[in-house]
């Protein structure tokens, strides 16, 4: 809005004290950061006091645990105010024609919509045995029906997949490799690098980025045979929604710990606010010898509120905890960050810098599959790990889940700087 307002009193030749800023996305992005610091740091409390006062506590299963006793009736469902403070400097600072804030606008909401469904059903399974006299005990079939939390990821998929392959605002520009200027230029686009003519034409099909390859993009319609190609859509909003279901409940899994799923969302975050400015900018782009995706630029005003979010959530978040975030902060959280990478082109990626998050989704599904297959096969279940997700197994071996969480954090730092090598290192 006032990025929009700026424009307009630019049109119209009126001038005020510092709206030439508005015009640089670097400054619009370090407002959107501090914005989005302001609003979880001051208003956070006033939420934490909001959710104490109407009762709203997290209940913890009985799991043998060091010092979950002491996380009981701590409030849950702050993932609210990480959306607020995500949304409100997006909706402020943003250019809100760009097709891609539009979808994760919408991302952001709709995960948050379902995750505090999740949260509010829960909430209101523990009131009812309050109400009855009985013990409530934390279980799966509290919240929403796994399917439907599964149908909620499966439509952002659609969407985001959808828009990327048939919108032509969110096409990848390729260079015309020609040595000699092209005798028909309709449907190029032209730009003027360092005093240079360069053409352009929109990759018809979708692409991606396959790190540490020297020929690093990759079609997606070489996985169809020829006659086939002309599905290539479907597959794409296949994988996009295998994509997003995957880390969106990867988050949702880590977020087991104080400050855990928080501190790693916002590394991830600076990571893809790195790719989304350098491919967003022509000069970056060509000299990194990586995709232009125009348009781009402005995705880093949404990062850079993302980031503001996490960092700021983390003041409360942090151990001990006085607010969770709930699965209205994770699932959310998950979902922006697979959309994300899904846009900037580098979900090829996903598998190293949502390393942690892929490594405790995985524990989980190795636990319960070996657990099956040793009861079925000798009677008894085995386990694996002393318990999962991984950060559990740790906290059994007696590591204290601060020192866990800050170790998980180093971990996605070198997972985020072998990533972002991959800009140079093919």
């Amino acid at each position: 809005m006032l990025y929009h307002l700026s424009e307009w009193l630019k049109i119209h030749g009126i001038k005020f004290p510092g709206g030439a800023l508005f015009q640089f996305i670097t400054f619009r992005v370090l407002l959107a950061v501090l914005l989005s610091l302001i609003i979880t740091t001051v208003y956070g409390r006033r939420l934490i006091n909001f959710l104490q006062g109407k009762l709203i506590g997290e209940s913890v299963r009985e799991l043998g645990l060091a010092g979950e006793n002491l996380k009981k009736g701590t409030p849950t469902m702050g993932g609210i105010i990480i959306i607020l403070a995500i949304l409100i400097p997006t909706l402020l600072l943003a250019n809100l024609n760009k097709a891609y804030l539009r979808l994760m606008i919408f991302s952001t909401i709709w995960l948050g919509m379902i995750g505090f469904i999740d949260d509010y059903l829960k909430l209101k399974a523990k009131r009812k045995a309050q109400l009855q006299g009985v013990t409530y005990k934390k279980g799966d079939d509290d919240g929403l029906a796994g399917w439907f939390k599964i149908l909620g990821q499966v439509v952002v998929g659609v969407a985001v997949g959808a828009t990327l392959y048939f919108n032509s605002n969110t096409k990848v520009w390729r260079e015309y490799t020609g040595l000699t200027k092209p005798s028909d230029t309709t449907g190029l686009k032209i730009l003027r690098i360092e005093g240079k003519e360069r053409f352009f034409f929109e990759a018809p099909e979708p692409i991606t980025t396959i790190p540490f390859v020297k020929t690093h993009e990759f079609n997606y319609s070489k996985l169809l045979p020829t006659a086939l190609r002309g599905l290539t859509y479907i597959l794409y909003i296949i994988i996009v929604i295998f994509i997003v279901t995957a880390v969106s409940n990867g988050a949702n899994i880590t977020d087991g710990l104080d400050g855990l799923a928080t501190g790693v969302s916002a590394i991830i975050g600076a990571c893809l606010g790195i790719f989304a400015y350098a491919s967003g900018n022509i000069r970056f782009a060509d000299y990194l010898n990586i995709m232009y995706i125009p348009n781009l630029g402005e995705l880093s005003i949404f990062i850079g509120a993302m980031i503001g979010a996490c960092v700021g959530f983390l003041w409360y978040n942090a151990y001990p905890a006085q607010v969770f975030m709930g699965d209205t902060g994770s699932l959310m959280l998950g979902g922006i960050i697979a959309a994300l990478a899904i846009i900037v082109r580098k979900e090829l990626l996903v598998p190293i810098f949502c390393g942690v998050f892929l490594i405790e989704e995985v524990s989980v599904m190795l636990q319960v599959s070996y657990f099956k297959y040793t009861k079925r096969k000798w009677g008894e279940g085995r386990r694996i790990f002393l318990m999962s997700p991984l950060h559990h197994h740790y906290q059994k071996l007696g590591y204290h889940e601060s020192k866990i969480a800050i170790r998980f954090w180093i971990v996605t730092i070198l997972c985020v700087i072998v990533s972002i090598a991959t800009l140079k290192i093919r």
